[in-house]
C-alpha cells in the first residue's frame, strides 16, 4: 500500500505542470551555471598558473646580483583553484588572487574578480551553489505544500487511514514519491555536473578530490531531506494549502534572504575590524621596535653588533667570520615578521568571530549551514583564503632570510658592489602551494556540519515520531 502510494504521488508530480515548468527552469539553470562554472574554472586556472610559471621564471633568470637586491625584488604568489570551486565560488570573487613577496613587507592579496569587474557582479552569480541552496528549496515548497491540505480540502484522506495507514506511513510514502520525483531532476543535474567538473580536471581522480565531491553531494541531499520532510510536515500540520504555501514561502525568504543579512551585520557590528591603512600603521609602529637594517645609527643594531663582537671574541665587524649586515637584516626580517604574523592572527580571529555568528544561527538555519559547509568543502571559504596568506607569507620569509643568509656569509662587510653568481637563487624552490586535507576543511566549520547534521536528524525525528500526535483532520 505505501509502495502504491508512494508511485501515486510520484505520477501526480510528474502530470503537474508547474514543477514540469519549474524543474525544466532549475534544470536549465544548472546546466547554465555548471558550463559558466567551468569555463571560468578552466580560464582562471589557466593564467593564474601561467602567471606563477612567469612570475618564478623571471625570479630564477635573474642575472648576477647582490642577495640584499635580489630580496627586494621579490616574486609572486598567486593562488591556484580549488577543484571543486566551480560548484561554489564562495568569497573567491571578493578575494584577492596575488600576494607581491617582498623583504620587509608583508603585502595584502590584490586583483580580486570584484575589483576587475563592473558592478553588476556585486549583486551576486549564477553557480551551481545558488542553485541548489535557493531554488531547489523553492522548487521543494511547490511541489509539496499542499500534500495533505489537498487531501483534507478533497476528503480523501481519511479513505487512507480508513484503510489500516497511520499518518506516519502516509507521510513516509509521500516523502519517498516526492524523492523520486526530486531525483529526476537533480541527480542527473548532479552528475552532469560531476562530469564537467571531472574534465576540467583531466579526469585526474585523488581521494582527497573524491571525498570532497561525495560529501558535497551528501551534505546537499541533507539538505534538500530538510525541506521536504519539512514542507510535507507543515502541509500535513495545516487544514488549508493557502495557509501552507503563505508559511513556507515565509520561511524560504526569511531562511534565505532575510536572516543571513541580518546575521552578517550583526557579526560586523559586534566584531569590527580595522581598515588596511590602520593596519598597516599598527605594523608599521611595532615593526619600528624591532632592528632596522638600513640605519646603522639604530640603537637596537648597534647593541647586538655588540653583543656579535663579544661573541666571536674580536674588536671590530671586519674581523668577523660573517657579513654582519646579512645578520641584522636577517634580525630585522626575524622581528617584524612576528609582528606582521600577531596582527595578522588578530584580523582574522576578527573575521573568524564575525562569521561564527552566521554559523551559530546555522543551530536556527538550515541555509546557514549548508552554505558554510558548502563553501568548506568547494574550498572557497574564508578559512582556506587565510590558509593560502599564511602559506605565501611563510614562502616569503624563508626566501628573504636565505637571500640574508646568502649575504651574511657570502659577501664581506658594507659589501654592496659584489655580485653572486645566479645559481644561488635560480635552484631556489619555487612557491607551490598545497589544499589542505577535506577533515581541515570540514574542522574549521563543525559547527555548520553539525548544526546540517542536527537538523536532519530532528526532521527525520518529527516526521517519523510526532507528526501523528500533532496531525489533524
Amino acid at each position: 500500500m505505501i509502495k502504491t502510494l508512494a508511485q501515486k504521488e510520484l505520477v501526480s508530480a510528474r502530470r503537474d505542470k508547474r514543477f514540469v515548468l519549474l524543474g525544466a527552469i532549475i534544470v536549465l539553470l544548472l546546466a547554465v551555471a555548471a558550463v559558466s562554472g567551468v569555463v571560468s574554472y578552466n580560464q582562471l586556472s589557466a593564467e593564474r598558473n601561467l602567471a606563477q610559471h612567469a612570475a618564478d621564471h623571471d625570479f630564477k633568470s635573474q642575472p648576477s646580483r647582490h642577495p640584499h637586491r635580489m630580496a627586494h625584488y621579490g616574486s609572486y604568489a598567486f593562488r591556484p583553484k580549488s577543484s571543486l570551486s566551480f560548484f561554489d565560488f564562495g568569497l573567491d570573487t571578493y578575494t584577492g588572487t596575488m600576494v607581491y613577496l617582498e623583504a620587509h613587507q608583508q603585502n595584502s592579496a590584490n586583483f580580486s574578480a570584484v575589483q576587475q569587474s563592473g558592478g553588476l557582479l556585486r549583486f551576486g552569480e549564477m553557480t551551481v551553489a545558488f542553485v541548489l541552496q535557493w531554488l531547489i528549496p523553492l522548487l521543494i515548497i511547490f511541489l509539496t505544500f499542499n500534500t495533505f491540505t489537498q487531501e483534507k480540502e478533497q476528503e480523501t484522506l481519511k479513505v487512507l487511514l480508513s484503510q489500516g495507514l497511520t499518518v506516519a506511513q502516509i507521510a513516509n510514502a509521500k516523502l519517498q514519491g516526492y524523492a523520486k520525483a526530486l531525483s529526476l531532476i537533480i541527480l542527473p543535474a548532479l552528475l552532469v555536473a560531476s562530469l564537467f567538473l571531472l574534465l576540467a580536471n583531466g579526469l585526474s581522480i585523488d581521494a582527497g578530490f573524491l571525498l570532497r565531491l561525495l560529501l558535497f553531494l551528501t551534505a546537499y541531499l541533507v539538505y534538500f531531506f530538510i525541506f521536504l520532510a519539512g514542507s510535507i510536515l507543515i502541509s500535513a500540520l495545516n487544514q488549508h494549502s493557502r495557509s501552507a504555501l503563505l508559511l513556507l514561502l515565509g520561511i524560504w525568504i526569511t531562511a534565505c534572504v532575510i536572516m543571513p543579512k541580518v546575521t552578517a551585520n550583526l557579526g560586523s557590528l559586534l566584531y569590527q575590524t580595522p581598515s588596511k591603512a590602520e593596519m598597516d600603521a599598527t605594523v608599521h609602529h611595532a615593526a619600528s621596535h624591532g632592528m632596522n637594517g638600513h640605519d646603522p645609527q639604530d640603537k637596537r643594531t648597534a647593541a647586538f653588533t655588540k653583543a656579535l663582537l663579544a661573541k666571536y671574541k674580536v674588536d671590530s665587524v671586519s674581523q668577523l667570520p660573517v657579513n654582519v649586515d646579512g645578520l641584522v637584516m636577517a634580525e630585522g626580517e626575524a622581528y617584524s615578521s612576528k609582528v606582521y604574523a600577531q596582527e595578522f592572527d588578530k584580523l582574522a580571529n576578527t573575521y573568524h568571530q564575525q562569521s561564527n555568528v552566521s554559523e551559530w544561527a546555522g543551530l536556527l538555519n538550515p541555509y546557514l549551514a549548508i552554505r558554510y559547509t558548502s563553501m568548506a568543502l568547494a574550498g572557497t571559504d574564508a578559512a582556506h583564503y587565510v590558509h593560502f596568506l599564511k602559506a605565501a607569507e611563510d614562502y616569503r620569509y624563508r626566501l628573504a632570510q636565505h637571500l640574508n643568509h646568502l649575504q651574511a656569509t657570502k659577501l664581506k662587510y658594507h659589501d654592496k658592489e659584489t655580485r653572486l653568481d645566479n645559481s644561488h637563487w635560480k635552484n631556489y624552490p619555487a612557491f607551490s602551494y598545497r589544499e589542505p586535507s577535506v577533515g581541515w576543511a570540514l574542522g574549521s566549520h563543525l559547527v555548520s556540519v553539525v548544526a546540517l547534521l542536527l537538523w536532519g536528524g530532528l526532521l527525520y525525528f518529527f516526521f517519523t515520531r510526532l507528526i501523528t500526535r500533532y496531525f489533524t483532520l
